[in-house]
């Protein structure tokens, strides 16, 4: 058997065993824990109870799309999708330009050693854990000491019940967020910034371009392409309202504007022990988010971008 260059695959591998080695590792990875695991999406199709042990996902008999068209036919169907794509929208909406807006103020700001502190402070809030995160909000937020209300006290209000509110509650899951990943999301663009060729930011002074014109005609098309490729990630997951975040802040009493397909796949699958069921409906969630992404980056690669293939 030949391979693309002429000589035989068997010798190309034997010329670079090494490689291929040291690729092993990640490989068995990706199978043993990736791909095989895949199989276990079949009882969607089936009625898998969680006691009928492991080769139940063999032997049970198909049951074709009833799953399906149960959750679809559920009470709860169009609450979810409407609050999962609400809070992935308001969180793409100001989540997505934070970073890149953190970037360029970082990318103009002169003094190194401010630079320098600026993003290791942004970056901080990136590594603290959601738990953490979680019960510093709750802190904040609480009716017995919490700075806001203690604020709101002071000049003669009453306290407010924040996470049980859900007029607030999808402010401080957006707010949050932002919070927690902005700096961590500027990263790569301020490696893409960078790379901008310094002659053009000369050129440009020369003609008599301000800071403003020199962002917008040159220091925005050089990353655009980064922006492009991030944000049909960013569309991709818009299905991904951020579960951990949700199931520790929230509480029966915000269900209505909080409850996301994640948190409902949670108390189906886990809480209820409906596996087949909550498996069907992450098996949907999972197929339009792969929608998502297709369709942004073929739309990207018709406006003259570069998507992610």
């Amino acid at each position: 058997m030949k391979a693309a260059g002429g000589s035989s695959l068997r010798g190309r591998m034997a010329r670079y065993r090494m490689h291929y080695a040291l690729m092993a590792g990640g490989i068995l990875y990706f199978i043993i824990f990736r791909y095989v695991p895949m199989y276990g999406i079949t009882i969607a199709f089936k009625n898998v109870m969680p006691f009928d042990g492991i080769w139940a996902m063999v032997t049970a008999p198909y049951i074709g799309f009833t799953h399906f068209i149960n959750f679809f036919r559920s009470y709860y169907f169009w609450n979810i999708i409407g609050n999962t794509l609400a809070i992935s929208g308001l969180k793409l909406l100001f989540g997505f330009p934070a970073p890149i807006l953190l970037a360029l103020m970082l990318n103009e700001a002169w003094g190194i050693r401010f630079k320098k502190v600026t993003q290791t402070i942004s970056y901080l809030p990136h590594f603290i854990s959601m738990v953490v995160l979680a019960g510093l909000v709750s802190t904040l937020l609480s009716t017995s000491g919490g700075v806001f209300n203690e604020i709101i006290k002071k000049f003669g209000g009453e306290t407010i019940y924040f996470l049980g509110e859900p007029k607030y509650f999808r402010t401080i899951l957006v707010v949050s967020d932002v919070w927690k990943n902005m700096g961590w999301g500027s990263i790569i663009y301020l490696a893409a910034l960078s790379g901008t060729n310094p002659e053009l930011y000369e050129a440009a002074i020369v003609d008599g371009a301000g800071r403003w014109k020199q962002t917008l005609y040159i220091t925005l098309p050089s990353i655009a392409y980064v922006i492009v490729i991030m944000f049909i990630f960013a569309v991709g997951g818009l299905l991904d309202a951020g579960f951990e975040q949700i199931l520790l802040l929230y509480s029966p009493s915000v269900y209505q504007v909080s409850d996301i397909i994640d948190t409902y796949v949670y108390r189906e699958g886990l809480i209820n022990m409906k596996y087949s069921f909550s498996t069907a409906v992450g098996l949907f969630k999972s197929v339009i988010a792969m929608t998502l992404i297709v369709g942004t980056n073929a739309l990207a690669r018709k406006m003259g971008q570069e998507g992610i293939w």
